[in-house]
């Protein structure tokens, strides 16, 4: 038969709590951080994925255009000499 030795049942329960406090210490600890992280972040103004890769393909939509209307304008150009 067993006994329960009281000492060893409040150590359990001393440990117990004091993970319970660790793991809140470490909760606050984390959404602290990402806080502070987020307002970096956002002082920084940078951009979006998506807006980075919408500017990029306006970008290369222009680039295109310019270049037709390169060669549009050079056709006409060798037309009118001609």
């Amino acid at each position: 038969m067993q006994t329960r030795n009281k000492f060893f049942d409040d150590m359990s329960q001393l440990m117990t709590n004091a993970m319970g406090v660790a793991q809140g210490a470490k909760d606050e600890a984390e959404t602290a951080f990402k806080g502070m992280i987020d307002r970096w972040l956002a002082e920084r103004d940078f951009v979006t994925r998506e807006e980075f890769d919408a500017t990029r393909a306006m970008a290369q939509k222009a680039r295109e255009e310019n270049e037709a209307l390169k060669a549009r304008l050079d056709a006409l150009e060798a037309a009118a000499k001609a």
